[in-house]
């Protein structure tokens, strides 16, 4: 009883530490790191949502301020098909690598230093790109294209405050969490009266913490995208969260696959007796006579007796 509680204790401490370590490794290493952060953004640049939310945008931005009388839609359509167009190239990937490495060092600031406001992505490298490739192609009105600072919305104000400190805190934690985690876990184990009982338990325990962090990702995911305006583009928006929390489903699903395979492994050896080391008592070693009750040896004849 006096080692069975602190080991307890312990390895529910361990098991409750598996998604929360998780999360504050994804906030230091995923989020607030710039490269790591771009690098997970920039296959959007090839996804279709991603390439029409962003023709839609720019198009939408130019149009409100070009006026070109009786040929607005046809310079509209033509003006939408030439960015779809724009977006397929090596140019609009760099553009938007750009666009999302200085997203990202907004996020950050907005995380550090408590401002205020939403949290956008300029898409006005991409208009620049699109007017410099139509005066290219010599068509008559390119010259004329505005290049306006056309925004979308990556964090809305509200949304950014709430998550602003949990954000700050997971970050501070960093690898902390996830190391807490392994400490205790060696020493709950250490600790266990049944060890493989406890193997088993402390498996499963953390296969299930990564399996709770899953639904919750994928509920969050679901009221992210009911929340969104009637403008906004879900497509898109699915996009970017599903490429933002790649690396978090991947090392929860890692863990659960981890955690039940040991759960098994423990309950396995328990069941099945593999490894018990078995005793062998006197009277069951080989060419030994049994002993009587209380393990004395049979009496034998004195020498030269009748």
């Amino acid at each position: 009883m006096t080692r069975t509680l602190p080991s307890t204790v312990l390895l529910v401490l361990a098991c409750l530490l598996v998604p929360l370590g998780t999360l504050s490794t994804w906030a230091k290493y995923e989020i607030g790191d710039s490269d790591r952060y771009v690098a997970a953004m920039a296959p959007l640049a090839t996804q279709p949502d991603i390439q029409s939310a962003v023709a839609d945008a720019i198009t939408d931005g130019v149009m409100k301020n070009l006026d070109v009388g009786p040929l607005q839609s046809t310079v509209e359509d033509y003006l939408h098909d030439a960015v779809v167009s724009f977006t397929g190239t090596a140019a609009f990937q760099k553009a938007w690598n750009t666009a999302n490495r200085a997203a990202h060092d907004a996020v950050q600031q907005a995380i550090d230093d408590d401002s205020s406001g939403p949290v956008t992505l300029d898409l006005a490298p991409v208009t620049e790109q699109v007017k410099q490739q139509l005066k290219d192609e010599n068509v008559p009105f390119a010259s004329q294209l505005p290049v306006t600072h056309t925004e979308i919305t990556i964090l809305p104000a509200d949304d950014l405050d709430s998550l602003r400190k949990g954000l700050h805190m997971l970050q501070v934690a960093g690898l902390w969490l996830p190391l807490a985690a392994v400490v205790f876990a060696v020493a709950g184990l250490a600790l266990a009266v049944r060890r493989r009982r406890a193997v088993t338990a402390t498996g499963i325990g953390m296969a299930l913490g990564a399996g709770a962090l899953l639904l919750a990702l994928a509920i969050a995911r679901s009221l992210t995208l009911n929340d969104l305006a009637d403008s906004a583009d879900e497509g898109a928006a699915g996009a970017v969260y599903d490429a933002l929390t790649a690396t978090m489903r991947t090392a929860s699903w890692v863990i659960v696959g981890v955690g039940l395979a040991v759960a098994l492994a423990a309950w396995l050896t328990a069941r099945f007796g593999l490894g018990r080391r078995r005793g062998v008592t006197r009277s069951e070693a080989p060419g030994m006579p049994s002993g009587r009750p209380g393990g004395t040896l049979p009496m034998t004849q004195k020498e030269g007796a009748p």
